[in-house]
């Protein structure tokens, strides 16, 4: 499982995380692969676009996972 480093951040907005981690090739991508319910956070499907990923969440999509980390 990849870590994914917040760098002083409190949190990243899970369309962009999907957009950083380079499993959509845009941020248009993402929120469509979101809606589409193919992205989780904890195990739960998540489908708001810009859900707040803090510190010890870990989002997966297809066969992709990240653990998130301050």
């Amino acid at each position: 499982m990849e870590t994914f480093q917040l760098d002083g951040h409190d949190y990243v907005e899970l369309c962009d995380l999907l957009k950083l981690q380079g499993w959509t090739e845009s941020g248009a991508a993402a929120k469509s692969v979101i809606a589409e319910g193919l992205v989780s956070v904890d195990g739960v499907v998540e489908t708001r676009k810009r859900c707040k990923i803090v510190d010890g969440k870990v989002v997966t999509f297809g066969e992709f996972s990240v653990s998130v980390s301050k």
